[in-house]
């Protein structure tokens, strides 16, 4: 009886190491594929913010890099176009998108308030 028991004991042991290597070994793959999607993640945004920051500099960029004001968030720039010469012909608000990207939900209704006109100039005095 004593035997059965140590038997049941140490078949009962096997089964638990089997079971915990099985899980380690599923959750190191299932985990080195999350961190390979956050590296390719980061990667992307990385490249974004680069695209973003070097585009006035590229030798087809459509405006003087002197009239660029860098906002960053919803809007990537503010083109005071001619501004650097004294002559502004018009403010244009930019957004530089790289590759297949699209405008997020922000962004589209930044550009619907300014195709509405809907555009003020404030001063706020301290």
């Amino acid at each position: 009886m004593e035997k059965n028991i140590v038997y049941i004991i140490l078949w009962l042991l096997m089964w638990i190491i089997i079971w915990y290597l099985v899980a380690r070994i599923y959750f190191w793959i299932k985990l080195s594929g999350h961190r390979k999607d956050a590296i390719d993640r980061s990667k992307s945004v990385i490249l974004w913010a680069v695209n973003e920051k070097i585009a006035p500099i590229l030798p087809n960029f459509p405006y003087n890099f002197n009239d660029l004001v860098f906002i960053g968030k919803w809007i990537d720039y503010i083109v005071f176009d001619w501004l650097s010469d004294g002559d502004l012909k018009q403010v244009i608000f930019l957004e530089i998108k790289t590759w297949k990207s699209n405008l997020n939900k922000n962004e589209r209704q930044i550009r619907s308030t300014i195709e509405k006109w809907e555009i003020k100039y404030e001063i706020i005095k301290l």
